[in-house]
């Protein structure tokens, strides 16, 4: 009974520190990238998406080096799932509808979904060498380069004007983003430790545990600054950020703990989870680009999509 409240204390306590931390990481990190004049949709594709993702690129790596490959993965793919559906699927209830860009989302949708379907094509195999973690984590740049050559005019609009700060301020923003990140760090060893820890106890396989519950936890960056984003009608950052976390995520996130230490993955489990995943990131990406906005219609669809696979993958 003690294992098993220190479980699920540890993991409360970790997913808290995950949040927590990896908002004041990205916060304190966009606020430096804006002032340099770095365009919103660019902010969010590359430095925002990124800096959410702290989490799962921490968990990649620590729990490669443990030994625990199904934690990596499954929480990876298990956030693309959540990003795409659950985060993108709260915020017309939680910040109000706003609409979105048909190319953009078309560009970065059919980007995200090429790297979902080369990360589980590597992984069901039952292991990611060294090999398979270098190509995953160099593919990630190559899509953003194509993103950033096909969106070009669109990044290059006049973008507001952001006031200088001083050195003084540069500095704080610097310092609270390395302690953001410091605390990802802890966070994520502790989620890993819990995880671990759960599993046993319940003899729940550690995919499963990461997939639908740590990947809930390590999206939280992700809803609570596309929340932000979406509330300051920011909304080329928002969408910049849910999509191209997910490209992080299936490429950078899985691919950076092998490229250090080899795993060993539950194959079957990675194809199952991994094409629910593809069928709901396309049919998410459809919806935008024909509607052109996310709407409490749309909202309630892509929740519906993200509970579903409680009924069908958890059975």
């Amino acid at each position: 009974m003690l294992e098993l409240i220190l479980g699920f204390a540890g993991l409360i306590a970790g997913l808290a520190l995950l949040a927590y931390s990896g908002d004041k990481a990205v916060e304190h990190s966009s606020i430096i990238a804006l002032e340099l004049g770095i365009p919103p949709l660019m902010i969010g594709l590359l430095l925002v998406s990124l800096g959410t993702d702290l989490p799962e690129i921490i968990n990649s790596i620590i729990s490669s080096a443990l030994n625990h490959g199904d934690i990596n993965v499954g929480d990876s793919i298990g956030s693309v799932l959540a990003q795409m559906a659950l985060v993108l699927g709260l915020l017309p209830f939680l910040a109000g509808p706003f609409k979105v860009k048909r190319k953009e989302v078309m560009i970065i949708g059919a980007c995200e979904i090429l790297a979902l379907m080369l990360a589980v094509s590597i992984a069901e195999k039952g292991n990611i060498s060294q090999i398979n973690g270098l190509f995953l984590v160099a593919s990630w740049p190559i899509f953003l380069l194509l993103i950033r050559s096909a969106t070009a005019k669109n990044v290059t609009e006049k973008e507001e004007q952001v006031l200088p700060h001083t050195s003084q301020r540069r500095l704080h923003h610097f310092g609270v983003a390395i302690l953001g990140f410091v605390g990802v760090a802890i966070g994520s060893l502790i989620v890993i430790e819990s995880v671990i820890t759960l599993s046993s106890v319940f003899r729940i396989s550690e995919y499963l545990i990461s997939f639908f519950v740590v990947a809930i936890g390590t999206s939280l960056p992700e809803l609570v600054v596309d929340l932000t984003a979406v509330r300051k009608k920011q909304y080329e950052l928002a969408i910049g950020d849910a999509i191209g976390s997910c490209i992080v995520d299936a490429c950078f996130s899985i691919g950076i703990g092998p490229l250090i230490f080899p795993i060993e993955v539950t194959g079957k489990l990675v194809m199952v989870t991994g094409l629910y995943a593809i069928f709901v990131s396309t049919v998410v990406i459809l919806t935008l680009t024909l509607r052109e906005k996310v709407d409490k219609i749309t909202g309630a669809f892509f929740i519906f999509l993200y509970l579903l696979s409680y009924t069908t993958l958890g059975a």
